[in-house]
């Protein structure tokens, strides 16, 4: 798990950056250093400032959405509800969190200090009222995306002399961190596949997010922990289960619908960032096995033909209705389908490691300029990624670094070395590829209705027929094994 943080060796041509040091005092993680580290704030204000580009434009995007102007007022709730069966009120949630969060970028790249103090008003109102997030399975969710993005928010603005910071913590811990565990330990008392790679993927997010925030390293850990080695379908080699020899590794959520797919890229990049923030390589782990996770969804999500191996999963509940199913091809796609995930992932590889990643690259030009909540539609789906990507995480050539083409078309190296963990006192040195260990097989998961692309289903994609190739996997089809854990609640006997 976590380590003391030490030298890594170099892979092959991708340079001599290090990662943060994690020389730090009692403890403590390095703030800012979620999403963004002070180091990458400052850049996005001296570039801005300067007029240069594409930074004006990611810049444009923030000013003109309607979440980031500061006279955004809170509407905050004693109780949070998402899912069918409950007075559903988690649009209010997941607004507020926004404005929160642009409203507290937007203060950061023009110093406009109406900014800071409006982000702190909306998160103090929220922190002093909201006692649980409930709701059917899909509280989960709720939990999970808005818990990461809301510790975002607020780490932009921790050291404001407003900030409610103590009761802050509280509320993150307590109505949003610990749906987030729990759900990565009994998975709402299903067996572990029954719920596809983006559910424990937004609770693994949240997870790490509250840890670093609150200065818990034992939370950090288990994060990382389940990243690397979780039987869910979040972990790294359940949500990638096959790599091609074309460098390019097939995404399970793939075989669902286009939009989950994006969705889980987006939160696998949001874990990596949050954590190479802190001195813990994700990126580069498992032979860069995230990098060709994702080349393999921007060339599908291009229209490009990829394979797919047919695979199974387990559903149901412990002790309960069980059931299976198998997915046999990748889900046909809509090359118009944007989401503002790709910039943060591409500048990462292209810029920090100087690796060719040319279906990153095609992508993250293709969504540029990236926008973010509120921009990308009213549902649900366009508020599950905090965006603005164009802005945060545009970045120059790291110093060192190589001209590594990667192995064919898929545009990875292979670093080899074990990843330094750890927090980090030097925030936002870019830094140099690390390896990591293994994992365990893979599977697949469900399907469902709703307008959302974090939950059980996306209306985006309903009347979609099916198209692409079946690949036969070697050995017959991937079966999750089933834990022997008790049956949760009865709600986790529906598919998910």
């Amino acid at each position: 798990m976590l380590k003391a943080a030490g030298a890594a060796a170099g892979a092959v041509g991708i340079g001599t950056a290090v990662l943060p040091s994690p020389a730090l005092a009692a403890g403590a993680y390095a703030h800012p250093g979620l999403l963004h580290t002070g180091a990458d704030l400052g850049r996005m204000a001296a570039k801005v400032k300067a007029g240069a580009a594409p930074y004006t434009a990611g810049f444009a995007k923030l000013t003109a959405n309607r979440h980031a102007q500061s006279g955004w007022a809170a509407n905050p709730q004693e109780v949070v509800y998402r899912g069918t069966g409950s007075p559903e009120n988690y649009r209010t949630l997941y607004n507020d969190v926004h404005a929160a969060y642009q409203n507290a970028l937007r203060h950061h790249v023009s110093g406009d200090s109406a900014h800071a103090d409006t982000a702190v008003a909306i998160l103090n109102a929220w922190s002093a009222k909201l006692t649980s997030v409930q709701g059917s399975a899909d509280r989960f969710l709720a939990a999970g995306l808005y818990g990461y993005q809301i510790a975002n928010a607020a780490e932009l603005v921790r050291d404001h002399p407003d900030f409610e910071l103590d009761r802050f913590k509280e509320m993150l811990s307590s109505c949003f961190a610990s749906l987030s565990d729990d759900f990565l330990v009994r998975h709402n008392g299903a067996v572990v596949s029954n719920y596809w790679t983006n559910w424990d993927l937004a609770a693994m997010a949240c997870v790490l997010a509250s840890g670093i925030f609150c200065d818990d390293r034992a939370q950090v850990a288990r994060a990382v922990e389940y990243f690397k080695h979780g039987e869910g379908l979040g972990s790294i080699r359940h949500a990638i289960p096959v790599v091609q020899d074309d460098g390019l590794a097939e995404w399970l959520e793939a075989g669902r619908d286009q939009g989950h797919a994006l969705l889980g890229v987006g939160l696998m990049g949001t874990f990596c960032e949050m954590a190479w923030n802190q001195g813990i390589d994700l990126y580069g782990y498992d032979d860069s096995r995230f990098l060709k996770g994702a080349q393999y969804v921007a060339k599908w999500a291009l229209g490009g033909d990829v394979p797919f191996t047919a695979n199974t999963r387990k559903k149901g509940a412990i002790n309960g209705w069980s059931g299976s199913e198998t997915v046999t091809e990748a889900a046909p796609v809509d090359p118009a389908m944007v989401r503002p995930i790709w910039a943060m992932i591409a500048n990462h590889y292209t810029k920090r490691r100087g690796l060719s990643a040319t279906y990153l690259t095609r992508i993250a030009a293709k969504s540029a300029p990236e926008g973010g909540g509120g921009d990308y539609g009213p549902n649900s789906g366009g508020y599950d990624q905090l965006g603005f990507g164009t802005l945060a995480f545009t970045r120059e050539r790291a110093t060192g670094t190589g001209t590594g083409t990667g192995t064919g078309s898929g545009g990875s190296q292979s670093p080899a070395a074990s990843a330094s963990a750890g927090a980090s006192a030097g925030a936002g040195a870019d830094a140099r590829p690390q390896g990591g260990g293994a994992a365990s097989p893979s599977a697949s998961a469900s399907a469902a209705t709703g307008g959302d692309l974090a939950a059980t289903g996306s209306n985006d994609v309903v009347g979609w027929t099916a198209a692409a190739g079946v690949t036969a996997l070697a050995g017959g089809l991937l079966l999750m094994r089933r834990r022997g854990r008790g049956q949760r609640e009865a709600s986790s006997s529906q598919p998910q």
